[in-house]
C-alpha cells in the first residue's frame, strides 16, 4: 500500500511537469570566532519531511557518506581536529546488507580551523552528499566563508549560501507533491518496533541458554532449595520469585553498564569498524569451538567461590548473591549468547542494549519463578542427559555461522573482495551441512553420549536444517536469497554479479560483448557510456533505455533486483532494447582537459559521475535517480513520461512497451 501511494503520487508530479531538479536540503553557514587565528565553520542542514541524508561516517557497502572537502587550505589555514556532526539515526539497509547512519529533518556539521595566513579573506568548502526519499538525488554545493578583519571579535557572521541554483522555485513545487506525509506516531511505532523485535529475539535467545548443560539442570535444583528451605510454601514462592527478579537486575544492569559506559553513538561505530567485526569474528570462533567440546570456557573458581560465600548470608542479599553465582558458573553455556545479543542491540542504539538483556534474563528467570509457583510441573520437564549438550553443539554452528557476518562486514567496509557472496555462502552451506548430519547422527564429537537411535524432535530439527541447507545452495548461481536477505554480502558483491555459469543469466548468456559494454544486472549487456550505447543502437536498429542510476542507490538496486528480473521485463531489456546505465556517483576523476563548469548549474565538473548528473540535469531537467527514459537511435524522447522507481511489475512493462511501440511505428 505504502508502495502504491507513492507511485500514484510519483506520476502525477511526472505527468504535473517534467522539470524535476531537486534539492531535500536546505543550508545555512555561518563562522563563529574563537581567538584572532582560530575560527569554527559551521553548516545547518535543513532535510524536508521523510527525506535523508547520510553521515560522513556511514559504512561502506551502502550509500554514499556526507563529504567535506576544504578548498585553499595549503598555506592558509589548518584543521583542528575532524569535522564533526550530530548525532545521526542507525537504520539496516536491506538492499546493501549493511547499517546506514543517516540524519532526518535536520543536520548540523562543525569545522575548528586556524588560520596561518593573515591575508587570508575567505574559505571555499565542497560538500558533497546523497539525498533520498524513494529517490536518491546526488549534490554538489560550495559554500564560501568570509572571513573578518582580525580586530573585529564579534562571533557570528553571516555568509553566503551556497553557488549553486537550481531552479528552487520549481524544485520546490515539486518537492511538495512527491513528499508523502508521514506522521511523527508512524516513526514512534517503527522504534516500538524495533525494541519489540530486539525484546523478542534476545527472550528467544535466553531460552536458547536455558536448555543447555550449565543452565537446564539448575532449575530443579534451585525450586526445590527454594520450597524445602523455605518455613512454608508461601516463603518458597517468594524466596523464588525474588531468585527470578534478581536475575533479571543482574543481566539489565550489564546491558546498562555497557552502555554507560561506552555510549550508544561509540557502540554503533565501534560496531561497524573493521578492527571491531575482526577481533569479534575470533571471539565467536573461539566460542564457537568451546560449544562444539573443544574446551570449557569458565570464569575464575575464586569469583564463584567468593558469591558463594555471600549466599550463605540468607535474606534477599544472599538470594540476590545465589542469582549472581548463576550467573557466574552458567558463563561457559551463557556468556558467548550475551556477548553475541549485546553487540547486535548495541548496532541498535538507545536503550536497546537494556531491553535486550531483559529479554534474555526474563527467559531465563521466568522457569525459576513458574516452577515455584506450581511444583508438580517439574514432572513433567525432561531429564538431563545428552540432549542437552545436543542444544549445546547447535548453538556452537549458529555461533560459527553467525561468526563469518562480522568478517564478511569488515572485508565489506574494505571492499577488498577477499570474502564475497559465493565464499560466504559455500561457508555457510558447509556449517549447516554438518550440522544436519551431527542431528541425524552422522558426526560424533567429544561430549556426546552413545547414540542409538535419534528422538523424533531431534529428526524433525535435522529436517528443518538440511532443508535450509538445500534453500542457500541456489545461491551460489545467484538466487536472491530474501530469507537471509542483509546476512550474506550483497547480490553485487560478488566473484559473478549475474551468477555463476547459465542458471543464474551470467556472461556465457551473453557470448562476445560490444565495444564499450558490459554485463549488467542479471546478465543484460549494458553501456556505461551515452556514446558507446547510442552509436550501437544505431548499428542494429533498437530503441534505447536510458537509466540514470547509482551506485549506492537503493531503489536503483530493488528496480534491478525485484522488477527487472521479471520473466517478462527481463525479456524485454536483453532483446528489445539497448540499456544504457549513466552513474551519477561514479567518482572516477575526467581528464583534465574532460573538465568544466556547468552552464546550467555552475558546478565544476570533475568526475565521470558529475559529467552524467549535469548531462540529466542540463538535458532533462532531472536529478533525482532512478530515472528511465525510452530513446530512439537519435536520442529523442519516446516515452510520454520518464519512469521512476515502481515496483508495480505491470505498469513498468506497460511502459517500457508504450515507448518500444512508438520506436516501431
Amino acid at each position: 500500500m505504502r508502495n502504491l501511494i507513492f507511485t500514484l503520487f510519483t506520476l502525477f508530479a511526472f505527468t504535473f511537469s517534467q522539470a524535476q531538479i531537486l534539492d531535500p536540503v536546505k543550508w545555512k553557514t555561518s563562522i563563529e570566532q574563537k581567538s584572532d587565528t582560530e575560527f569554527v565553520l559551521k553548516f545547518d542542514a535543513t532535510i524536508q519531511k521523510d527525506w535523508h541524508i547520510f553521515s560522513q561516517f556511514t559504512p561502506e557497502g551502502g550509500s554514499l557518506p556526507s563529504v567535506f572537502i576544504y578548498e585553499n587550505a595549503k598555506g592558509n589555514y589548518q584543521l583542528i581536529g575532524k569535522t564533526t556532526e550530530s548525532k545521526y539515526k542507525v537504520k539496516f539497509e536491506e538492499a546493501f546488507g549493511v547499517d546506514e547512519y543517516i540524519f532526518e529533518g535536520s543536520a548540523q556539521f562543525s569545522q575548528k580551523i586556524k588560520v596561518i595566513n593573515p591575508n587570508l579573506k575567505s574559505i571555499k568548502v565542497e560538500v558533497e552528499y546523497q539525498a533520498c526519499l524513494e529517490q536518491c538525488i546526488q549534490q554538489f554545493k560550495v559554500f564560501e566563508f568570509q572571513l573578518p578583519k582580525l580586530e573585529n571579535t564579534e562571533t557570528v557572521i553571516s555568509v553566503s549560501d551556497t553557488v549553486t541554483k537550481v531552479k528552487d522555485e520549481i524544485g520546490e513545487k515539486l518537492e511538495n507533491k512527491l513528499v508523502k506525509a508521514k506522521s511523527e506516531k508512524v516513526e514512534k511505532k517503527e522504534e516500538q518496533k524495533g525494541l519489540w523485535t530486539i525484546f523478542i529475539i534476545a527472550f528467544f535467545s535466553g531460552f536458547a541458554a536455558l536448555l543447555t548443560p550449565c543452565v537446564f539442570p539448575m532449575i530443579p535444583m534451585t525450586v526445590s532449595f527454594f520450597t524445602k528451605q523455605s518455613k512454608d510454601r508461601a516463603k518458597g514462592i517468594k524466596n523464588a520469585i525474588i531468585y527470578g527478579i534478581s536475575i533479571i537486575v543482574i543481566y539489565v544492569a550489564l546491558g546498562s553498564a555497557i552502555t554507560a559506559i561506552f555510549g550508544a553513538d561509540s557502540l554503533n561505530e565501534l560496531s561497524t569498524s573493521v578492527a571491531f567485526n575482526v577481533i569479534f569474528f575470533g571471539l565467536l570462533i573461539f566460542f564457537a569451538a568451546s560449544f562444539l567440546g573443544a574446551f570449557e570456557i569458565v570464569l575464575p573458581n575464586s569469583w564463584a567461590n567468593k558469591v558463594d560465600q555471600q549466599a550463605d548470608r540468607g535474606g534477599i542479599i544472599g538470594i540476590f548473591f545465589m542469582a549472581l553465582a548463576l550467573a557466574i558458573v552458567s558463563f561457559s553455556c551463557t556468556g558467548p549468547i550475551v556477548g553475541t545479543l549485546i553487540v547486535e542491540a548495541a548496532s541498535k542504539g538507545g536503550i536497546a542494549p537494556i531491553v535486550g538483556m531483559l529479554g534474555f534474563s526474563s527467559a531465563i528467570a521466568l522457569p525459576f519463578m513458574l516452577f515455584a509457583l506450581f511444583p508438580g510441573w517439574m514432572n513433567s520437564l525432561p531429564k538431563s542427559g545428552g540432549w542437552l549438550n545436543t542444544v549445546k553443539v547447535s548453538l556452537g554452528f549458529l555461533e560459527l555461522a553467525f561468526a563469518f557476518k562480522f568478517l564478511s562486514n569488515a572485508d565489506l567496509v574494505l571492499q577488498l573482495h577477499w570474502f564475497e557472496r559465493e565464499t560466504f555462502l559455500a561457508i555457510w552451506i558447509a556449517v549447516f551441512g554438518a550440522w544436519a548430519l551431527y542431528l541425524f547422527g552422522k558426526i560424533t564429537l567429544p561430549h556426546d553420549s552413545p547414540l542409538t537411535h535419534i528422538s523424533v524432535g531431534r529428526l524433525f530439527m535435522g529436517l528443518f536444517v538440511l532443508s535450509f541447507t538445500i534453500y542457500l545452495i541456489p545461491g551460489l548461481w545467484g538466487a536472491p536469497l530474501k530469507i537471509i536477505s542483509g546476512f550474506p554480502p550483497p547480490l553485487n558483491y560478488s566473484e559473478s554479479p549475474t551468477g555463476i555459469g547459465s542458471g543464474g543469466g551470467g556472461s556465457s548468456d551473453i557470448g562476445a560483448l560490444p565495444k564499450g559494454a558490459h554485463s549488467g544486472p542479471h546478465g543484460i549487456i549494458a553501456f556505461h557510456d551515452y556514446e558507446d550505447g547510442l552509436a550501437y543502437a544505431k548499428q542494429i536498429n533498437k530503441p534505447i533505455l536510458l537509466d540514470f542510476t547509482g551506485y549506492a542507490c537503493v531503489n536503483c538496486r530493488k528496480m534491478e533486483d525485484y522488477v527487472w528480473s521479471d520473466k517478462k521485463i527481463l525479456s524485454i531489456l536483453k532483446n528489445e532494447v539497448v540499456l544504457i546505465s549513466l552513474y551519477v556517483d561514479d567518482k572516477k576523476e575526467l581528464a583534465e582537459n574532460e573538465k568544466y563548469v556547468s552552464k546550467e548549474t555552475g558546478k565544476k565538473i570533475k568526475t565521470i559521475g558529475n559529467k552524467w548528473s549535469d548531462f540529466q540535469i542540463t538535458k532533462y531537467k532531472a536529478n533525482a535517480q532512478p530515472y528511465y527514459l525510452i530513446l530512439d537511435t537519435e536520442g529523442n524522447t519516446l516515452s510520454d513520461e520518464p519512469a521512476s522507481y515502481d515496483p508495480d511489475i505491470k505498469r513498468y512493462e506497460k511502459w517500457l512497451r508504450s515507448g518500444i511501440d512508438k520506436f516501431k511505428k
